[in-house]
């Protein structure tokens, strides 16, 4: 049974649901980060090639574990170490069958928010992989543009410096300061507004408060 809370999300999202599909994208709704890994599950079987981008959202689900004792063949980016290393990993993730990754932001309209500090992640996003598929917490849901680009300067960018270790001027003050510091992680702003590929793109909304 729902918590009133999940009851008020699930509500939530089937709004966003109908405005999600006329973008191409597709939707659906699980009540909690359990039932989120076992949606994705499917996914993670024996011929598929599977990667991801870094995301708190897939660690707190489960993801991240579930995956390496999973069947499928998984494109572990953390595991390169030299540049040419990078190069044939990412080579290999650019044509991947399944990428998983979380949004920064989604507005009730059905837009989703990005900002990347090397771009490897909006890169998939955008094309490339397969498919996409975003987990995220209805916690990320704002309900305009302006309001979820706000979100990712002030709630979540400031977060991940500390997580990452940058050194930043949010990382410091909490505050984003619009820096151009080189350790900057908000390189690469991407709107993604449809999916020219009907059901490339596939959004897990999940009733619970997950990533920054």
């Amino acid at each position: 049974m729902m918590t009133p809370k999940q009851q008020y999300y699930k509500n939530l999202a089937d709004t966003m649901i109908s405005h999600l599909e006329k973008r191409g994208f597709e939707a659906s709704f699980v009540p909690d980060r359990q039932a989120a890994l076992e949606a994705i599950m499917p996914y993670l079987t024996n011929g598929n090639t599977v990667s991801c981008g870094g995301s708190i959202t897939l660690n707190e689900i489960g993801f991240n574990s579930a995956v390496k004792d999973a069947n499928c063949t998984f494109l572990d980016r953390t595991t390169a170490k030299t540049p040419e290393e990078k190069d044939a990993l990412y080579s290999k993730v650019a044509v991947c069958d399944y990428y998983f990754m979380s949004t920064n932001a989604i507005t009730t309209d059905g837009l989703l928010v990005n900002i990347d500090g090397t771009g490897n992640r909006v890169a998939s996003l955008i094309h490339g992989p397969k498919n996409v598929i975003i987990i995220t917490g209805m916690n990320k849901v704002c309900p305009d543009l302006d309001s979820a680009y706000k979100r990712v300067k002030l709630s979540a960018a400031p977060p991940n410096t500390v997580r990452l270790d940058k050194k930043t001027p949010c990382a410091v003050t909490g505050k984003c300061a619009d820096c151009l510091s080189p350790d900057c992680i908000c390189t690469h702003t991407v709107i993604t507004r449809r999916s020219n590929i009907p059901g490339r793109i596939k959004i897990l909304l999940v009733g619970e408060e997950l990533g920054y």
